[in-house]
């Protein structure tokens, strides 16, 4: 007899991400019920727990997501289902809300205000990435090569709002870097600062750069600023020079892009309905709590200080992240050459020069 050769069927990338999608949907509407019936809440309203019930909303979401993705997986990849797929990834983005402030929350130690919505809000960004990818993953690939666009600055106006989101961080960091060298803002001394920090159990590391003056939030903050200018600046698509090994290779587009989406769906949203809640405070309408300040109205000096600076901050990565995501999207034409590669984008074996590194 005589052999026949068969040949192993390759999944396309609509079955892998969309089983890994349904796998996720499955686990989130397990959440969702899991929180609903045990009446733990899943979600935080500040610093107060939400209603158990919202479990259902997430119960819910997860098991339209459930049948979606089963969908796709069997049917493989349709438009309708594509757009739903983007529906159902935008309103997991919402679950996903204030993850970052989760983030750094651990980061200085200490525990979050509630570890089911900390699992909640990580579940959902999860979510959001593979519902994308299911989405994406369906679309028609692009007929012949493509490569990637020259490193190209941001127009003007994008450039314009990082400069103002630039600068609304520095009432912020002055207000903090005030605390650390021991000054007095809103009723609070910087010793009194320290001593309420030790308190709320921040990393000793935190503490040893108060005791030589720097706030850890300011480092973040220009962690912050330098990855706004990434966002519109040419450097921020190929390795400048002062990257040394680094120098003239591309940068990985998810590189810059998913700290940037991630920051702009906490903060943009976190600092707007801030400020709304600090203008309701300020007119009486709602009153706001003292927390470790002398009085109400220090609390409030000192929301309005670091919330606009979130907002405005917020607004301009959000538009800068969109900025970079269209100047960077690969482009049809003749093969593109690897990054690093003596052709990427060089003469003569020598790596590019990047307009403004």
């Amino acid at each position: 007899m005589t052999d026949v050769a068969r040949t192993k069927r390759v999944p396309r990338p609509t079955e892998w991400a969309g089983r890994a999608a349904l796998c996720w949907a499955v686990a989130y509407t397990a959440l969702g019920l899991a929180g609903a019936l045990s009446g733990t809440p899943l979600f935080q309203l500040g610093p107060d727990p939400g209603p158990p019930a919202l479990g259902w909303a997430v119960a819910a979401l997860g098991a339209l997501a459930t049948a979606t993705c089963a969908a796709v997986t069997r049917l493989g990849p349709r438009r309708p289902l594509g757009a739903a797929l983007r529906a159902l990834a935008g309103l997991t983005a919402i679950a996903a809300f204030s993850l970052l402030m989760d983030v750094i929350t651990l980061m200085f130690g200490q525990g979050v205000d509630s570890w089911p919505a900390a699992a909640n809000h990580a579940l959902a960004a999860a979510g959001v990435l593979l519902l994308t990818a299911t989405a994406r993953a369906g679309r028609p690939p692009t007929a012949g090569t493509t490569t990637p666009p020259p490193p190209a600055a941001a127009p003007r106006p994008l450039q314009l709002t990082a400069c103002v989101g630039t600068v609304a961080f520095l009432p912020y960091i002055a207000m903090k870097l005030n605390w650390a060298l021991g000054g007095t803002f809103a009723g609070m001394t910087g010793a009194e600062m320290r001593a309420t920090s030790e308190r709320n159990g921040v990393p000793d590391l935190w503490l040893t750069l108060e005791s030589w003056g720097l706030d850890a939030t300011v480092l973040l903050a220009a962690l912050g600023v330098f990855l706004l200018w990434g966002l519109v600046r040419p450097w921020g698509q190929v390795f400048p020079r002062w990257t040394t090994f680094l120098r003239g290779r591309r940068v990985p587009r998810p590189l810059p892009l998913a700290p940037a989406l991630i920051g702009a769906a906490t903060l943009l949203p976190y600092g707007v309905l801030g400020l709304g809640y600090c203008a309701l405070a300020t007119a009486d309408v709602v009153t706001i709590r003292r927390g470790d300040f002398p009085t109400p109205e220090d609390t409030l000096l000192v929301a309005w200080v670091g919330l606009s600076a979130f907002a405005v901050y917020g607004v301009a990565l959000a538009l800068a992240a969109r900025s970079y995501w269209l100047r960077t999207r690969p482009v049809p034409g003749g093969s593109a050459p690897e990054a690093g590669s003596p052709t990427f984008g060089t003469t003569g074996g020598k790596p590019p020069v990047v307009p403004g590194s």
